[in-house]
């Protein structure tokens, strides 16, 4: 086909004018070299980019190229990302501290003139130019007052005191927040910055107190340091093999189970606890009627400090222990005594603790076991070991091996003490209770198991009257203490020490 024809139609726009369609041309022009070259060269020519004049600050001569023009762009780009960098580490650096550091030398390009962003913002406290600053400071004389007549101001003026109290809140802790006053003429008076000092000292002593509370108290499942450097230094001598983790927590104290090592003086257990008892004060502040009536500690219980006390009272509970181990009731083994730490051998296996009595499931044969157990443990703790509990119950006695074992007995005292029969009044309804509700039917009432624990005979089945019948019977015990130690002190008053009864057991 020689050429190509084309029909020449109209389109219709539905916008404007009509749109004509291109004039029919051969197949040989298109095929065309020359046709070709001369479109292309059409095409290769573009409109001249007019002259723009771009006044950068960073440019100092007029005649420059595009390539240079555009390496500056560039640069101060990066500068000012370099800066808003500079200035997130600035913030994060000085935090929320009333002394700042200033990273204003390092710094490209200053200051943002162009910036809208709230983030660009220039921090004025931060730089040597403050536009807030007074062009005049005033200054109050060394004379003490400005003017004469009734013009005069003294330094004792309201509103030079105003001025003054709102400067001196720079002296503030730091961690407290005064805000930012530039440019302000705040003036407060000296009732209300009196108020905000005094409230700034409270602060302080409050955080100081919780600080120190902090680093020197024991918390739940947590020691303080010097806790912890005691419990270092017992695996470091070779005591312990290592300390596994808290396995119990109470009210005094914390409890560790370890693996034992090797001592000097005694074979230590292969599982091994440790006592911690909680240094945080507020269990026994009530609970020195356990100790400063008890002679053998009642001499040192007055002079020594409240942190001490803690101390006292594990000591309390390694001489009860080692008491009831001699008599060969069931109870925990003493390994060694630091400070408020105290080494047991653990009671129980492979990393598991023995239940309590009040969680051990036990069959009825069992409870009837265990009962006439407790029963006479009981009379041996009062009768060979010459202790009261003072806190029996079925929180603090295990089951382990077909067997009752006694333990926390830090609060343990003699029957002479002012209070003794009292607690043992208390242990033995608490043990009645417990066996009754789970249906030992040999159970004994508690007046009945009272009088079989302590050998007495007080006939009465009225609780008050009862409790008052032992109440006679401390009264009278201790009129016949004090005249006795009277009488002690009165015959060895010539110098001789005074001959006490060494019948008791050696160890306390």
């Amino acid at each position: 086909m020689d050429q190509l024809e084309v029909t020449t139609k109209e389109t219709k726009s539905p916008w404007g004018a009509p749109v004509l369609a291109p004039a029919p041309c051969s197949l040989a022009d298109v095929m065309s070299e020359q046709l070709a070259r001369q479109l292309h060269e059409e095409g290769s020519s573009f409109p001249e980019i007019p002259d723009t004049d771009l006044d950068l600050t960073c440019a100092p001569e007029a005649d420059t190229s595009s390539d240079l023009i555009l390496a500056q762009m560039l640069q101060m780009e990066f500068d000012r990302e370099f800066d808003t960098q500079l200035r997130r580490e600035e913030r994060k650096f000085n935090g929320d501290s009333k002394v700042s550091i200033s990273f204003e030398n390092y710094r490209m390009v200053h200051p943002y003139e162009d910036s809208d962003s709230s983030e660009d913002e220039v921090d004025w406290q931060d730089t040597r130019h403050d536009p807030y600053r007074a062009a005049k400071p005033t200054t109050t004389p060394k004379k003490g007052f400005v003017g004469k007549g009734k013009n005069i101001t003294t330094k004792h003026d309201e509103e030079v005191c105003g001025r003054k109290n709102t400067a001196r809140m720079d002296n503030f802790a730091p961690e407290v927040q005064v805000g930012d006053g530039i440019g302000m003429d705040l003036k407060l008076s000296n009732q209300v910055y009196n108020a905000l000092k005094r409230h700034c000292d409270s602060e302080q002593r409050r955080s100081a107190r919780l600080h120190e509370k902090k680093e020197h108290s024991t918390a739940e499942q947590a020691v303080d340091p010097r806790t912890r450097l005691l419990m270092y230094k017992m695996v470091n001598a070779g005591i312990l093999e290592n300390i596994n983790g808290c396995i119990s927590t109470g009210k005094e104290s914390v409890v560790f189970h370890a693996n034992g090592g090797s001592f000097e003086e005694k074979i230590v257990p292969e599982e091994c606890v440790l006592k911690v008892f909680k240094t945080t004060l507020n269990e026994f502040k009530n609970r020195d009627k356990y100790i400063k009536d008890d002679y053998r500690f009642k001499d040192r219980f007055s002079k020594l400090n409240p942190r001490k006390i803690i101390h006292l009272w594990a000591e309390k509970e390694m001489h009860n222990l080692t008491r009831i181990k001699k008599a060969e009731i069931p109870c925990p083994e003493v390994v060694i005594l630091k400070k408020h730490i105290l080494v047991m051998s653990f009671i129980g296996k492979d990393h598991v603790p023995a239940p309590k009595l009040k969680d051990a499931i036990l069959s009825s044969e069992d409870m009837k076991k265990a009962y006439y157990q407790v029963l006479n443990m009981m009379q041996r703790l009062y009768q060979d070991c010459n202790l009261v509990h003072a806190d029996l119950s079925e929180y603090n006695m295990l089951w382990h091996e077909g067997q009752v074992w006694f333990i926390d007995v830090s609060q343990s005292i003699e029957p002479t003490h002012p209070h003794g029969l009292e607690f043992l009044f208390r242990d033995c309804r608490n043990v009645a209770t417990f066996f009754q509700k789970a249906g030992v039917a040999e159970a004994l009432d508690v007046f009945e198991l009272f009088n079989t624990v302590s050998g007495l005979q007080i006939n009465s089945d009225n609780e008050a009257d009862f409790l008052a019948r032992i109440e006679a019977l401390e009264k009278r015990n201790e009129d016949h203490v004090q005249k006795s130690s009277k009488k002690i002190f009165m015959d060895t008053s010539e110098g001789s020490p005074p001959q006490l009864n060494t019948d008791d057991d050696d160890d306390d």
